[in-house]
């Protein structure tokens, strides 16, 4: 590419042009360097982020310049240059680093003659810097800013300085760089939230400095954000020349050089921060304080943009600032993507549940170095460009305080020294509804109109932001911001790039609606559709009135979540159509004058016509008509509700003058009548456009007030404090609004004479504001002790004596609703001692400075109130609580199974009946019972679209019959979900706590199956395509799903009876886990036997490959995790009939075919370690969704997202227990910050177990860990590990679902992640986990197979015992072992001693005791009343734990055992095998002996737990036994009658194990039985003793495997 002399613009600092501004100017940075800072070594050193975009460029310009201009000077050497690539972050910024730098160049033989180039953002700039001063003393060194903050903050000025474990930036040094170069090119490279990071910096030099430059920022957004993020240049190097400059590139460096100029203005004259210097610091001072609760998660200049805010209203609070200057900087942050408060959503995605206490705040700013002493110092604004002083000012705390406190204590006048203040004046805020139908109609309008006494709030700022994103029109601010001008745009209309998001603004939301359908169409490459969204509270608020009139005219528009609500979703058809519009208007005025105002641009003239009750708020439809009047559109009225409009355009006049709210008037004036003083509105009189301004007449007047209303001011005289008059009935309809103001005020009414109550109605439209007005005014009223109650249209209100009045201790909810909170601050100035209003920041909804303004001009006295938590405060008990606000299921409601046909909706659905012990009921048997007629005959008759009808209607029936609502299976028809009524009932049942299970099976196979099957036709329609259209309605419709897994399918399409068995043991599971019956969670109770708990991560990409070694990897874990962000779907699965969700079903369902362990359900995103897209929240949540439908007991959601969206998925979680997650990949959080707490709190707000991991990369990193796991000992179950080779020890030291690997794993799922074996071997070295002993006692002995058992056992899982044998013939023998051995862990019990053995122990399980007889003793400790921990010896029999385990997975359903068993013997064996048979729910066994009189013995002892039937003779008894257990000694030579096998296919088991098939057993395999051999069951007895003593799963097949071997030698 051809190199160019690029134009550069230059900055004048200390005296020299040093700063240097342009674009593409790397060559030129190298040509300066070289020939104005000459040296023998150049040093570059930059960080591994930008090293390779840049790092190569630079190196080999410098080789090249350095080259051509050695040979210019004829010199032979060239200067080397060093290169050093740093990690990035503020970790970086460390004496280690610096120290390391310093080592390598001296290494080097680096001398004096050295110029060092920082190439990069702050980090690398301030330690370069330092490292520059210090080295050799001091050498020259260059600052290559690409970071815009950067280039406009940190590297101006010659502060340098690393951090330390006390601080940051504590050691450095002043250190002035030679030259700093800002190539704005690197710019294009950074993320978008960088970009925004460093527009603080810019905002705020404008701010104190110059407003010329604020103005540019203020209208140039769009430019200066094209110039950085959308990087599409249209020739090579533009910008490097002015000729191919753009305009968007010229206003970014503008603003910037800017920026630069003050920055280096003030340092020049005060390069010492002296004074003037301190100016730089203006939002700072708080923003530093912030800054140091919330790093890393939030940026320094994100915090900086809040600090900006915060003294910008600390200055409006003291008197210097106007509040129209306020909301311009609110706007312009908010314009570049900078929070303005820390209750915005972006930010409480950041920091989640973290809350920034004003103490702490506090606590930080103490030490500032521009404090005063103990007195702090700010930097005050008395107008945009100017400071009020030309240093920072001091400021007391407690003004600090009040701006900084998220609650307001407002205190009585009553106990103030000087009592009220008697007489007030005052003009209120420019009216919110007619500033927003303002807004709309200059913006639609022809000509330039200027608008003044516009309110700056919340609500019009969402408008105006809106009008922008719209392309309506143009706006320019005047006079500091006190007149807005609009450019109308003419209706001029385009679909917006982003969403159009109106936070909880009413009025905004239903006026933009219809200004939606106006766009005329989608213009190309841009989205199809204009988004129209709000807050959560919003959504709830109802619009579909207006859609439905909006849709009958012919719009298109869709509800995206919820049908009549936000967000909706309007696509352009042509125009608003217009023509005749019928509208309900008995809900809100504002869909009247939604429509009225954009009537005019209409295709067709409109004719509105409003049906239905009785017209809410007429007031506010007059007032659309007159503003429309007002700006040349005249409005017809006709009879009957009609208004008609003819189309015409808005023409603006010069100037319009928003009237001041009357609504916001009616506070002031109530403070005067609830204190007895005088006050003077002198805004809002009789002229009025708004029905509020009556107020004072009509409600204040006959409440005992002197009332004097001119024109163009109203003047209110309060009786004496507690003589105000209750209102009997007043009908408020004309002003709703103003309800709230009279509520608080018929709250202290007096009336001697009769009832003391005031009614208020007229006001239903109240119900759906900002909240439920009327709700909330009788639940806050209750907590002050007054008695109010709702009516059907509004409220009634006790009267009450201001003394007995109390202030709620928890203060007043606000509801986020601005007109709850000046209410409630209007009765606050009388409550004794003080009343807390929460949500303070809510009136800026409609009167930003109310709070400075009720105590400047009003007089009541307010302080600033924070009730949140401190920090290092234990979390609140709510907070702890909160996770547990999903939904609950009622699990005895029905459950309806949805799927295709041939799933096995019938067949499963009556397993899962008798599963759960429910009915079942087939709807389409249920519909041809109550019609009396065939489906098949209805449909022949009706038509399908009426049998859909009907069955919706049959299903409705179903769920709401008290018979059927409870207690039952209800399997649907396949078709069920082909209509929206269906549909509807469906998810209704699943929004009230029902279940609705989604069936699933291979498709392929079903259609296989459904092929042979001739007798059930598909009425002329393919099943595949059926499938297709009906997949995601199945999947809107359920809450659960089930994937029934066949492996294959057997000859004629069938599964096979063993595949099917496994189904049903599967859904069993999954039914069990669904009600919360046995949800299979891992036992996490501390000290309790099996510590630690782990889960092995699975890494393979498809399961199905690797199933038959899962059981293996599985071994001694007690949870698998399934990264399903590791799955990939092979592409020969991958097609229409198997969707991605489809494969990870499967998957999933394969794990639990395979191992019966609880499955952690995990999506791993990049940013947290794992391979999903950190950009696809919406993706994310998705898939965890599934993880709870398919009932997953655990499942794994990072704590990186949204609140929203992870309480959406706490709301759903039904049984699963939800794993919080934060993989700290980047070091961002080290363990015990402040970072690291807030992602701590929000795991424990919405998490049932917390899991935090962090990057070891030394022993430390460990301890520190170990030191913040013992600050959490009482918290929540707590996974806390660090990742790499250096964090292993932590992984050792997890004893909460430390997450495994496995030898046969394709690879780790995680740098430093240990195998189970590893951990266990490891904690025996470290004393965690000391050796136990266990014997096997009793005699003879010696070749038994319990050794290799156990051993085997103990060696696969890395654990340190050893069992050995004890050979005694007498028990006594044994003591020693038994009571003495601090290291004895347990016992295998034989004979002759199993009955012996009893009275050495603390306690015998039941079974043993049935039995008669101990074959396993394990130890425990248990905590006695002393509170000492006492050693028990326990004794167990697990011979009929191994016979059951053997015999049930060859039954065909355990559930339902054979009705008869035999035993053959009479010995202890039998005994267990009894008890086996009976726990294995067979009701009639049967024992026969040789000896009959021992069978009758036995016979004795079973006699109160179960039945047993003595048969005196094989030969002659009539039996069908379906099990048989023969205890007799295999060279008995038993063999059994032929009758006694019947035609029946059962199980025998023979617990003689020499040989392994006896010939009992050789016998009943020729009979067709399925055969136990006695070794299977003295391997399954032993697994048992094994999970007994160690509290794991036993590693089985490697167990059996090595038994099998020794036993076959």
């Amino acid at each position: 590419m051809a190199m160019v002399d690029p134009d550069v613009s230059k900055v004048s600092i200390l005296g020299s042009e040093s700063i240097i501004l342009g674009f593409h100017i790397t060559e030129y940075i190298i040509r300066d360097v070289l020939t104005s800072i000459p040296a023998s070594n150049y040093v570059l050193i930059t960080d591994t982020n930008l090293a390779p975009l840049y790092l190569s460029n630079y190196t080999e310009c410098f080789k090249r310049v350095s080259r051509e201009l050695a040979e210019k000077k004829g010199s032979v050497k060239e200067p080397r240059l060093f290169t050093r690539v740093l990690p990035p972050g503020e970790l970086t910024k460390s004496r280690k680093t610096k120290d390391e730098i310093e080592d390598w160049l001296l290494s080097n033989a680096v001398t004096r003659d050295t110029c060092f180039l920082a190439m990069g953002g702050g980090v690398i700039g301030d330690l370069i810097g330092f490292v520059a001063a210090t080295f050799m003393r001091g050498v020259p060194f260059v600052q290559i800013p690409t970071t815009l903050l950067a280039m406009v903050d940190s590297s101006i000025g010659g502060k340098t300085a690393i951090d330390t474990p006390a601080g940051k930036n504590l050691i450095g040094a002043f250190w002035q760089p030679q030259r700093i170069f800002m190539d704005l090119v690197f710019l294009q490279s950074l993320p978008e939230r960088e970009f925004a990071n460093g527009m603080a910096e810019v905002v705020k030099t404008a701010a104190i400095w110059n407003e010329s430059d604020f103005i540019k920022l203020e209208t140039g957004v769009d430019a200066v954000r094209e110039a950085v993020l959308n990087n599409n240049p249209t020739v090579p190097l533009q910008g490097a020349k002015l000729d191919t400059r753009t305009e968007a590139q010229s206003l970014l460096l503008d603003v910037i050089l800017a920026s630069a100029r003050v920055k280096a203005e003030v340092v020049t004259n005060d390069e010492r921060e002296g004074g003037l210097r301190g100016l730089l610091n203006f939002g700072h001072s708080i923003g530093h304080g912030i800054e140091a609760l919330v790093s890393p998660l939030m940026l320094h200049g994100e915090c900086v943009s809040i600090g900006i805010m915060k003294e910008a209203e600390l200055s409006r609070n003291l008197g210097h600032l106007s509040q129209v200057a306020v909301g311009r900087l609110a706007r312009c942050l908010s314009s570049y993507g900078l929070p303005i408060t820390l209750d915005e959503k972006k930010v409480k995605d950041r920091i989640g549940n973290m809350h920034c206490h004003v103490d702490d705040i506090m606590e930080v700013m103490k030490v500032d170095k521009k404090n005063q002493g103990d007195k702090k110092r700010i930097v005050l604004l008395s107008a945009i460009g100017n400071t009020l002083e030309k240093r920072a000012s001091v400021v007391s705390d407690i003004d600090i305080y009040k701006i900084l406190a998220p609650e307001q204590l407002v205190l009585p006048v009553t106990e103030s020294a000087t009592g009220p203040r008697k007489e007030v004046s005052l003009t209120t805020p420019g009216s919110k509804s007619i500033s927003n139908r303002a807004l709309l109609i200059a913006a639609l309008g022809q000509g330039t109109v200027r608008l003044t006494n516009l309110l700056h709030s919340d609500d019009t700022q969402y408008m105006l932001a809106a009008l922008q994103s719209l392309n309506a029109a143009d706006f320019d601010w005047e006079d500091n911001g006190d007149t807005l001008v609009v450019h109308g745009g003419a209706g001029r209309l385009s679909v917006p790039e982003k969403e159009v998001y109106i936070g909880n603004a009413g009025t905004a939301s239903r006026f933009l609606t219809t200004v939606l359908t106006m766009i005329p169409k989608a213009e190309e490459g841009n989205a199809s559709a204009a988004i129209l969204t709000g807050n959560a509270r919003m959504k709830q608020r109802p619009i579909a009135p207006l859609l439905t009139a909006l849709t009958a005219s012919g719009a298109n528009i869709k509800s995206t979540e919820k049908e009549g609500f936000l967000p909706i979703a309007v696509t352009p058809t042509g125009g608003f159509k217009g023509g005749r519009i019928e509208l309900s208007a008995s809900i809100s005025s504002q869909y009247v004058s939604s429509i009225l105002l954009c009537a005019p641009y209409a295709v067709e003239p409109v004719e509105l016509v409003l049906v239905g009750d009785q017209v809410i708020s007429q007031p506010y439809i007059d007032m659309t008509i007159a503003m429309m009047e007002s700006f040349g559109v005249s409005v017809e009225r006709l009879p009957n509700n009609t208004y008609k409009i003819q189309q015409t355009s808005y023409k603006n006049p010069e100037h319009y003058i928003v009237e001041s709210d009357a609504s916001s008037a009616t506070y002031p004036l109530a403070i005067a009548a609830i204190t007895g003083t005088t006050c003077t509105v002198t805004s809002i009189g009789s002229n009025s456009l708004q029905g509020d301004a009556t107020f004072a007449i009509n409600v204040l007047r006959p409440m005992g007030c002197v009332v004097k209303q001119t024109e163009t001011s109203t003047t209110v005289t309060g009786p004496p404090i507690g003589q105000l008059k209750p209102l009997p009935t007043i009908d408020m309809e004309t002003m709703t609004d103003a309800f709230l103001t009279a509520s608080v005020l018929a709250a202290v009414t007096s009336n001697p004479q009769g009832e003391n109550i005031t009614r208020i109605t007229g006001i239903a439209n109240q119900r759906v504001k900002e909240c439920n007005r009327i709700a909330a005014m009788v639940h806050e009223l209750t907590k002050f002790g007054v008695t109010a109650s709702e009516l059907p249209d509004g409220i009634q209100i006790h009267g009450k004596p201001i003394k007995d009045l109390k202030p709620p201790k928890e203060g007043v909810h606000c509801y986020d609703d601005h007109r709850i909170a000046m209410s409630f601050s209007v009765l606050s100035s009388v409550v004794p001692s003080g009343t807390i209003i929460q949500e303070k920041k809510c009136v800026e909804k409609t009167w930003p400075t109310w709070w400075d303004d009720l105590e400047g001009k009003m007089g009541v006295r307010i302080n600033g109130v924070d009730l949140g938590k401190k920090k290092g405060q234990v979390s609140n008990v709510l907070g702890r609580a909160s996770n547990s606000a999903n939904k609950k299921m009622d699990h005895q409601k029905s459950i309806v199974i949805i799927g295709m046909r041939g799933v096995g909706k019938t067949t499963l659905g009556q397993h899962a009946a008798e599963t759960l012990g429910f009915n079942f009921v087939d709807v389409d048997q249920h519909f041809e019972k109550v019609q009396n007629i065939t489906i098949y005959d209805f449909i022949h008759t009706w038509g399908w679209e009426k049998f859909r009808v009907k069955e919706a209607e049959t299903l409705q029936e179903l769920l709401t019959d008290p018979k059927y609502h409870r207690n039952y299976i209800i399997s649907c028809g396949g078709g069920i979900v082909e209509t929206a009524d269906s549909r509807a009932v469906l998810k209704d049942h699943c929004r009230n706590g029902g279940k609705v299970l989604h069936l699933v099976r291979d498709m392929d196979q079903v259609s296989s199956y459904l092929s042979r099957d001739q007798t059930r036709p598909m009425y002329g329609e393919d099943m595949i395509g059926v499938w297709k259209r009906r997949r995601s309605w199945y999947r809107e419709a359920c809450n659960y799903e089930f994937v029934a897994y066949a492996e294959s399918l057997v000859e004629g399409g069938w599964v096979s009876p063993g595949d099917w068995m496994a189904i049903k043991k599967d859904l069993q599971r999954f039914l069990f886990f669904v009600t919360g019956r046995q949800t299979n969670h891992v036992d996490l109770t501390p000290g309790r036997i099996g510590i630690p708990t782990t889960f092995v991560a699975l890494t393979m990409k498809d399961l199905g490959a690797h199933q038959s070694r899962l059981a293996e990897i599985c071994e001694g874990a007690d949870a698998v995790e399934l990264r399903v962000d590791l799955l990939q779907q092979p592409e020969d699965q991958q097609n229409d009939l198997k969707s991605y969700i489809e494969y990870v079903g499967e998957q999933l369902a394969i794990l639990r075919r395979s191992v019966p362990l609880p499955v952690v359900f995990t999506v791993r995103s990049k940013g947290q370690a794992g391979t999903f897209s950190d950009n696809d929240e919406k993706g994310m949540f998705d898939l965890l969704r599934w993880g709870q439908r398919w009932g997953c007991e655990y499942v794994d959601v990072e704590m990186c997202w949204s609140n929203a969206a992870i309480e959406e998925c706490i709301a759903n979680k039904g049984e699963s227990k939800i794993l919080g997650s934060w993989h700290d990949v980047r070091r961002q959080t080290p363990w015990g910050s402040t970072a690291l707490e807030a992602r701590y709190d929000t795991a424990d707000k919405y998490a049932d177990i917390i899991k935090l991991v962090g990057v070891a990369t030394s022993m430390l990193d460990n301890i520190a860990l170990e030191e913040y796991r013992s600050d959490k000992v009482n918290g929540k179950p707590m996974i806390a590990i660090n990742m790499g080779a250096a964090g292993q020890l932590s992984r050792v030291l997890n004893e909460v679902l430390t997450p495994t690997t496995h030898p046969a794993l394709p690879h780790a799922a995680a740098p430093g992640q240990l195998s189970l074996a590893e951990i266990n071997t490891t904690r025996h070295l470290l004393g965690l986990l000391p050796l136990k002993k266990f014997w096997l006692i009793g005699t003879p002995i010696q070749h038994s197979m319990s050794p290799t058992l156990h051993n085997t056992g103990f060696n696969a899982l890395g654990l340190p015992h050893k069992y050995g044998l004890l050979e005694c013939h007498m028990v006594e023998y044994a003591e020693d072992a038994l009571l003495k051995d601090p290291e004895f862990g347990g016992a295998s019990i034989t004979i002759p001693h199993k009955v012996n053995i009893m009275k050495y122990l603390d306690r015998v399980h039941d079974s043993a005791k049935l039995i008669g007889a101990v074959n396993t003793v394990f130890v425990r400790y248990e905590e006695a009343e002393d509170g000492t921990r006492q050693r028990r010896l326990i004794g167990e029999n697990t011979d009929y734990l191994g016979i059951m385990r053997r015999m049930q997975p060859l039954m065909l359903d355990p559930t339902k055992p054979p009705e008869q068993g035999l035993v053959l013997g009479s010995g202890g064996t039998a005994r267990a095998a009894i008890y086996a048979l009976h726990s294995m729910g067979i009701k009639k066994i049967y024992l026969w002996n040789r000896t009959t009189s021992k069978a009758y013995e036995l016979q004795e002892v079973f006699k109160s737990l179960c039945g047993v039937n003595v048969l005196e003779s094989l030969d002659a008894a009539k039996i069908a036994p379906g099990v048989i257990v023969s205890t007799v000694p295999a060279d008995s030579g038993l063999e059994l009658p032929e009758h006694v096998y019947g035609g029946v296919k059962g199980i025998i088991c023979d617990m003689a194990y020499k040989p392994r098939r006896t010939k009992l057993l050789l016998q009943a395999v020729r009979k067709g039985w399925s055969c136990v051999e006695g070794i299977e069951v003295l391997v399954e007895q032993g697994l048992a003793q094994f999970e007994i003593w160690t509290g794991k799963r036993a590693p089985a097949q490697c167990i059996e495997a090595e038994v099998l071997r020794k036993y076959e030698l």
